[in-house]
């Protein structure tokens, strides 16, 4: 049986070197979190690094060597997974010393987990107990989880010759995963990839074993309950079991934002909270008849299914509110741990930016060459280098790593929208257009806007470490949510978790908006965007995509309004201002011009 998670919240991925490495840091606190599997190379430096620090063996993995890519990430995995096994086993030894990890362990734990309650209750008898026992059979590692971005599985090429689809950076990450010694989630965001998805089913690790155990386990990172439900049960139809849905707010959120048509994140959770047990038994249904036929264990009882949320949560409330309400089994904290350099790697100019920031300085972009929206920090060191390679008429970036070379608009292999190359030959058919200036210029910015973010997302992990920065310059990227705006204060691991529990406030504004009145304010400015951008007469799909954003929008809005109203939550005297604020913007999503 699988013992309880110490925690009620987990660390999503951070970038792509923000939390590379942080399970080395927390997962011995019983703290889980995710890595991203995007940057081998990346892994490939701090594999090194930290074998010389921990007096580990390393043997280069150069790409001369077959299968460089998936061989890597699978060294690197289990590296991270033995520092911080030795280190959760010494933990253990030192239940016995003040100030010890195995104290800095219990502190952090909620006061009312079940845990941290057995705990109290064995040292009134600690004498008379077996303490390395206990500590034993009651102690866990948090998990060390992965990311993979199903968008990002560019095809790789070797003498000019594509090679098999296996080889694609995605199904190469995959593998690693499965490959090494991990016993965790690979979590797959970014929307359904039928490639990638029919290429888990080749691993033994995601089925059932003869206890019915899995050794890999799937979380995906869904929008709403139907996109749970086609995916599910596409999986299920495989015999794969999805142990972990994960909503995220569209906008509320950082990294990539992917927009619904207005669909809210409180509505959201209360549909797949209400649908839960249809989920399980649908998936459940398709999972046995899969089983079945190929001959594989089949459990007798639905395995766990987990619905965890994130996205701008920002208190100890909202936490405890989205925890009980939705049931959820744990809510992630990602923005406000870029403010704790014991958990992330975080440079100290962009830890002062991220300090200083206000509303105005945190901002959806159209920097990310997947064309994905994309939450920007202003005067982040990677765009200032952007803007000297424009302002010295060489746009576009040097494209060490590729791993966003996914256009194929000038054959292949493909070339990232933010590389210099790329944007060359899209500024040279602009010239022959023969436009106006103001045209030119309009097409020319939508053009080198384009960051080269795959670099810049890690360049931070290098800084930190001082490691060679040669290759990558040392431009950083940093994707923080707009709750970033209301924290602004470097916090050490203990007092950001403390916040989280409601130990500690480390949140010094009296004017954050709840997490939910946010989403809302910013799915109008979204929509306002949106209606703006479009010039009339409107198509009548057109028509219907922007009156299905507002009703969904008034469906959340009337939603909160009864939720605020009736369900007894710890709002104090919040409950009236909640309530004058959504009509408020009832009003105002009323007087835009849709129909």
């Amino acid at each position: 049986m699988n013992k309880a998670a110490p925690h009620s919240f987990h660390i999503p991925v951070l970038g792509i070197g923000y939390s590379i490495d942080t399970p080395v840091k927390v997962a011995h606190l019983g703290i889980s979190s995710v890595i991203s599997l995007l940057d081998d190379m990346l892994m490939e430096k701090l594999r090194e690094f930290y074998s010389r620090k921990f007096d580990l063996p390393y043997q280069a993995i150069t790409e001369k060597i077959d299968d460089f890519r998936a061989k890597r990430i699978t060294a690197y995995l289990n590296m991270v997974d033995k520092i911080a096994r030795d280190k959760f086993e010494e933990l253990k030894t030192t239940y016995d010393q003040k100030s010890s990890e195995f104290s800095k362990y219990i502190e952090m734990l909620h006061e009312s987990s079940h845990l941290r309650q057995k705990f109290e209750q064995m040292k009134q008898d600690w004498d008379n107990l077996d303490v390395k026992q206990w500590i034993q059979e009651n102690l866990t590692m948090g998990s060390i989880d992965v990311n993979i971005m199903t968008k990002v599985d560019k095809e790789n090429f070797r003498n000019h010759e594509k090679l098999p689809i296996e080889y694609n950076d995605g199904h190469a990450a995959l593998r690693g995963f499965v490959r090494s010694d991990l016993t965790s989630s690979v979590v797959l965001s970014a929307g359904m990839s039928p490639r990638l998805y029919n290429y888990l089913e080749t691993f033994d690790e995601f089925y059932p074993d003869k206890d019915f155990n899995l050794k890999k386990k799937i979380t995906l990172k869904v929008s709403d309950h139907r996109s749970a439900l086609i995916q599910g049960k596409y999986l299920a139809k495989k015999g794969l079991w999805v142990s972990e849905y994960r909503i995220e707010s569209g906008l509320n959120c950082g990294g990539h934002a992917f927009p619904t048509t207005g669909y809210l994140l409180g509505p959201v959770l209360e549909e797949i909270n209400r649908l839960r047990e249809d989920l399980v038994k649908q998936t459940f249904d398709m999972l046995t008849t899969a089983l079945k036929a190929k001959n594989r264990p089949c459990p007798p009882e639905p395995l766990e299914m987990k619905i965890t949320a994130q996205g701008g949560v920002g208190t100890a409330e909202e936490h405890q509110f989205l925890a009980d309400h939705y049931q959820l089994d744990s809510v992630g904290w990602g923005t406000p741990f870029l403010l704790v350099p014991e958990v992330v790697n975080v440079d100290d100019k962009t830890l002062d930016l991220l300090c200083k920031a206000t509303e105005e300085d945190l901002f959806l972009s159209d920097i990310s060459p997947l064309g994905v929206p994309f939450n920007n920090l202003k005067g982040n060191t990677k765009d200032v280098e952007k803007e000297e390679y424009i302002k010295h008429h060489t746009p576009g970036n040097p494209c060490p790593k590729k791993y966003a070379a996914l256009s194929t608009e000038y054959g292949e292999p493909g070339l990232c929208t933010a590389s210099r190359k790329f944007q060359k030959l899209k500024i040279d058919e602009l010239k022959a257009k023969g436009l106006s200036e103001d045209e030119f210029q309009k097409e020319f910015d939508n053009i080198v806007v384009k960051a080269c973010i795959c670099v810049g997302l890690g360049t931070s992990a290098l800084l930190v470490n001082h490691l060679d920065t040669r290759v990558e310059k040392t431009g950083v990227s940093v994707c923080p949510g707009p709750n970033m705006a209301y924290f602004s204060e470097v916090m050490t691991l203990k007092e950001m978790v403390d916040h989280i529990y409601g130990k500690h406030d480390v949140i010094k504004r009296k004017d954050r908006p709840n997490m939910f009145i946010k989403e809302l304010m910013i799915y109008i400015d979204y929509f306002k965007n949106k209606l703006d951008e479009t010039a009339q007469p409107w198509t009548e799909k057109q028509q219907e995509y922007f009156s299905n954003f507002r009703d969904n929008l008034d469906k959340g809005i009337q939603y909160y309004k009864e939720l605020f109203s009736t369900v007894k939550i710890n709002l104090q005297d919040k409950k009236a201002k909640l309530i004058a604020d959504l009509e408020k913007f009832e009003v105002q999503l009323k007087n835009l011009p849709v129909r």
